[in-house]
C-alpha cells in the first residue's frame, strides 16, 4: 500500500479544484466565496488568482474536471451497447443513492448560471454534448431507427432521475431508471435489429 500523500504536498491547482468541488457541490456555487475555497485549499489569494483569474474560471474548470472523471469511467463500459447502457443506468442509480447526494453538478450549475452564453454554461454544454453523443452511439449500435431522439429521451430520464434522487427518497432510482430506460428503448429498437 502506497503511503498517503499529505494534502499540502499535492499540486495547488488540484487542491483548489478539490476544495471548490466539495464546497460547490455541498453548498452551491454562488454561495461559496473565493475566500472560503482559498482557506479550504490552504493557499493564498495571489496563488488562487494565478491559477484562476476569476471564480467563473474555477467553476468552469471544476465542471471540466467532473466531466473528465466521467469520461474516464465511461472508457471502462462494456463493449456490448445493451450492457453499456445498463451499466450507465446502474452507475447513475448508485450515485443518486449515495449519502450526501445533491443532484447532478451540471444541472445544479446550469440552474445557477441561466445565461446560455456564460462560460460556466459552456462547460455544462461541453459535457452534455459529449454525453449525448455517447448515448446516441450506444442506441445506434442497438439498431434504433432514430438514435438521437432515443438519446434525448434517455437523457431526459437521466436528468429526472438525478433530480428525483435529490428531492425524494432515492432508494428506487436505479431500478426505476432501468425499467423506464427499457421502455424507451422498446419504442425505438425493433426486436432483432441490434447492430
Amino acid at each position: 500500500m502506497a503511503p498517503e500523500i499529505p494534502s499540502r504536498a499535492r499540486p495547488i491547482r488540484d487542491r483548489l479544484l478539490d476544495a471548490a468541488g466539495s464546497l460547490f457541490y455541498r453548498e452551491g456555487i454562488r454561495a461559496v466565496s473565493a475566500d472560503k475555497i482559498i482557506a479550504a485549499a490552504g493557499t493564498t489569494k495571489v496563488t488562487f488568482y494565478r491559477y484562476f483569474p476569476t471564480k467563473d474560471d474555477l467553476v468552469a474548470a471544476y465542471l471540466d474536471e467532473q466531466s473528465r472523471r466521467i469520461r474516464e469511467a465511461a472508457g471502462l463500459l462494456p463493449e456490448d451497447p445493451c450492457e453499456a447502457l445498463t451499466a450507465l443506468a446502474a452507475a447513475m442509480g448508485q450515485e443518486a443513492c449515495r449519502p450526501g447526494f445533491r443532484g447532478c453538478p451540471f444541472i445544479n450549475a446550469a440552474a445557477e448560471y441561466p445565461d446560455p452564453r456564460h462560460p460556466v454554461r459552456a462547460a455544462v454544454d461541453r459535457h452534455r454534448t459529449w454525453f449525448h453523443a455517447l448515448v446516441t452511439s450506444l442506441v445506434a449500435a442497438l439498431g434504433a431507427a432514430e438514435p438521437e431522439a432515443a438519446a434525448d429521451q434517455l437523457l431526459m430520464l437521466r436528468d429526472g432521475a438525478m433530480v428525483h434522487g435529490y428531492v425524494s427518497e432515492p432508494g428506487s432510482v436505479g431500478a426505476g431508471m432501468l425499467q423506464a430506460g427499457r421502455a424507451v428503448l422498446q419504442l425505438h429498437v425493433r426486436p432483432g435489429s441490434t447492430g
